[in-house]
């Protein structure tokens, strides 16, 4: 009877058909843990979406849940506390009953609120009920210090005092956020941001199932599955957590950024906003190996000592990156009339701005621009990843070419046919950019697919092989890797580099 939902006709309409049809109430994190155990006894996906948690926070979740216990994440920012969150109202049941008019969900069989309670009193089981879906069952709050009990639990309302009620009387409150999630999840993030004043009151309204508002001691027995957020810098008793309140939440549960490239890449594939194909625009392909540069900066920026770890560096900045190299390939293929873009080694300046804002810096001053570190990890993460996807010995006849006289001039604005031009004209280039876009594919362009099979990655890798675009994005990732590598030198000019021995 718990599952019937909206196509449902012969769903109860009143208090007495919800009896007659054997209705039993259950509270939520009962309705959680049965929905939990039905989707692992049929093996379905617990938490979509969700890339590289699979070993680690979401068995720690499911171990929650299925004990019955509230939830704290904690973790820098970035790494999917808040969607975490929001996944679990997929864990509840597709509706439940409220009474009509009810302000707190009331349960049919035993309302909470005094409206609620009066109306059932009234009517019966003559009492209309109505059918809640699951997505108005999650509410959602960011901490911060100026938000006052009012907010989140209730306050008297001054108009009903006005119209002569009293105001230990119940039906003088204006209730809060907490109470109006009543039989659903209640998330807030950055718990640590509350005043102390206010973490007590929660305390008490989760624990005691009480709450003092002026000087009137209210009770409310709420039913509430809670999840919190936190950094753990602040989680701390040291920190701004009162450890009554920390004692309260049943599993406190560590984030992560992801841990591989991989995990790092199909998470930029995922969110990367995406736009609707049009007519007349050009698709974006981005090869692999500029994916893999992206996420290898993003992973270095976690390491490195000069920007701030206890801040974090947010998978927003991979994304970020991602969205930018693709508009300053398709701005490219634009302004010269191509039908195809790619991202280039000369558009990796771009990424200077996608990237600064979303990171700290350990010591601020103009002896370590934000720039300066940013283009210093740029240069570490291409290096790593031309290591990890070029053999120099297979590019030994294009380091001869370079002796024998040969010079390239790229930037952001030279076509695209030029470097197909450069690529026939130089020995052991054409078998060097073959080799590169054969190991690493092509991704999805800003108007194709999101995460495709791997056979349908493999016939895009194929076409695309022979794309200028992509052609001149591997043919520039090549000579910057074997200017790193002490190769071939090269010189910075207004619009481009040239590359020579």
């Amino acid at each position: 009877m718990n599952r019937t939902t909206a196509a449902d006709p012969q769903r109860p309409a009143t208090l007495g058909e919800l009896r007659a049809a054997g209705y039993r109430p259950r509270s939520v994190k009962e309705e959680m843990r049965s929905n939990l155990l039905l989707r692992l006894g049929e093996a379905e996906e617990i938490f979509p979406g969700i890339v590289g948690y699979e070993e680690s926070v979401v068995p720690a979740v499911e171990n929650a849940i299925l004990a019955g216990q509230d939830i704290v994440f904690l973790g820098e920012r970035g790494q999917g506390k808040s969607r975490m969150a929001r996944l679990l109202v997929g864990l509840l049941d597709a509706e439940i009953p409220v009474v009509r008019g009810g302000e707190l969900h009331d349960d049919p069989l035993a309302p909470v609120s005094p409206a609620a309670r009066a109306t059932v009193a009234e009517a019966g089981d003559a009492t209309p009920i109505d059918w809640l879906p699951r997505d108005r069952r999650y509410a959602e709050k960011l901490a911060t210090p100026d938000i006052t009990i009012a907010d989140l639990i209730g306050e008297v309302d001054p108009i009903k005092v006005a119209e002569g009620r009293y105001l230990s009387d119940e039906l003088t409150l204006h209730y809060g956020l907490i109470p109006r999630a009543n039989r659903g999840i209640f998330a807030i993030n950055e718990l640590p941001d509350l005043a102390e004043r206010i973490q007590v009151g929660l305390f008490n309204i989760l624990e005691e199932r009480d709450v003092q508002i002026r000087g009137y001691v209210i009770r409310l027995p709420l039913d509430l599955f809670v999840v919190a957020s936190a950094n753990p810098e602040d989680y701390t008793s040291r920190g701004r957590i009162i450890t009554p309140l920390k004692d309260r939440l049943g599993s406190q549960i560590r984030t992560h950024y992801p841990r591989s490239l991989e995990h790092e890449i199909a998470i930029m594939r995922q969110e990367a906003h995406r736009f609707p194909a049009e007519e007349g625009v050009p698709p974006v392909l981005v090869p692999l190996f500029v994916e893999e540069l992206l996420a290898e900066l993003t992973h270095l920026a976690r390491r490195s000592p000069e920007i701030s770890q206890r801040s974090g560096v947010s998978v927003r900045v991979s994304v970020a990156n991602l969205e930018v190299l693709r508009a300053a390939a398709l701005k490219r293929a634009v302004r010269l009339g191509e039908a195809s873009g790619a991202p280039r080694v000369s558009d990796l300046g771009a990424l200077v701005a996608s990237t600064t804002g979303k990171i700290e810096l350990e010591t601020v001053g103009d002896e370590t621009p934000e720039e300066r570190v940013v283009e210093r990890l740029l240069t570490k993460a291409l290096f790593s990843t031309f290591n990890r996807r070029v053999s120099l010995d297979d590019l030994d006849e294009v380091v001869a070419a370079f002796e024998a006289g040969l010079v390239v001039e790229t930037g952001e604005l030279v076509p695209s046919r030029d470097y197909v031009r450069w690529v026939h004209e130089t020995p052991g280039l054409p078998a060097a950019v073959r080799g590169l876009l054969a190991a690493a594919g092509i991704a999805g362009g800003v108007n194709g697919e999101g995460k495709a099979a791997a056979a349908e990655s493999g016939r895009r890798t194929a076409a695309a092989a022979d794309d200028p675009a992509v052609v001149a994005s591997a043919v520039e990732f090549l000579l910057e890797g074997l200017h790193l590598q002490r190769r071939i030198n090269k010189d910075r000019r207004a619009g481009g580099t040239v590359y020579r021995r």
